[in-house]
């Protein structure tokens, strides 16, 4: 008696069990469906689990892990990224200014103008986003330069990123000018870019539909031998409801329990 006073004393202010906490790969829409991985695997290679509390009522849900501190030109999901990049030193965070997922606008494909530096002026095509740190990447403009190879070697442009928020404008289609871009609605109720000053509406490149191995979702042809059919796939058959795996095997042999269980106390 005077145990379980003591258990019931220790648990009295205690909540109802939590299940042991998520893993999250933390890495932005856009991002993950360019790099087409599925994201089990992406959470693998971005969270290093130091140690993971049991998923049982004893345990506290603690998750200890090393996760990228950083978002650059490499990704954290890269064996370099954490082999060569200092991923597992401790670093200022970024500070990115928070775009919502909704809002975020420019995709690759897009036309925008640059704002600053040497090539401010020039339009050009968004070759990469990393919405992580609000950058995108333009073909051929703000580039660094690199020499690969011996003498004489071979000259290399590298395009450096360049902040959405600041450094570039989109550029409106009617007239071939930068412009403000806003989320609207359509009649039909379709969500769209619209350009502030001319009102025409962006429609969103193909190029962002496309991943790096270049294959688009449309253009996907199926395999009768090793894909399941579209239809059989958009058929819903599970019903879910609250019962066990052994009650749904004694309702389908019409076995009726009889019997009524002891109470029982998980501590």
């Amino acid at each position: 008696m005077k145990l379980t006073r003591i258990l019931l004393r220790r648990y009295k202010f205690r909540n109802v069990h939590e299940p042991a906490l998520e893993l999250t790969s933390g890495i932005a829409k856009n991002s993950k469906d360019y790099a087409n991985l599925p994201e089990r695997f992406l959470v693998r290679k971005t969270a290093k689990i130091a140690h993971k509390s049991e998923d049982h009522p004893a345990y506290v849900p603690r998750l200890n892990k090393w996760k990228a501190q950083y978002h650059g030109l490499e990704r954290p999901w890269t064996d370099h990224y954490w082999k060569e990049t200092g991923a597992f030193q401790e670093k200022h965070p970024d500070i990115v200014q928070p775009i919502c997922e909704e809002d975020w606008m420019w995709f690759r494909g897009d036309i925008v103008e640059i704002l600053t530096g040497d090539d401010k002026g020039k339009q050009g095509y968004i070759i990469q986003v990393i919405q992580e740190r609000n950058w995108v990447l333009v073909e051929n403009l703000n580039c660094k330069h690199k020499i690969q190879g011996e003498s004489p070697g071979a000259l290399l442009r590298e395009p450096q990123p360049l902040l959405v928020t600041s450094e570039i404008k989109l550029v409106d289609p009617h007239d071939n000018n930068s412009c403000d871009i806003i989320w609207s609605y359509t009649e039909d109720g379709n969500r769209v870019r619209v350009s502030t000053r001319t009102g025409r509406i962006l429609p969103i490149p193909s190029q962002a539909m496309e991943t790096i191995d270049y294959k688009s979702a449309d253009t996907y042809l199926e395999n009768k031998d090793k894909d399941t059919p579209k239809a059989l796939v958009e058929e819903v058959t599970f019903q879910p409801k609250l019962a066990t795996f052994e009650m749904d095997i004694m309702e389908k042999m019409n076995i009726k329990e009889v019997r009524v269980p002891k109470k029982t106390f998980w501590y």
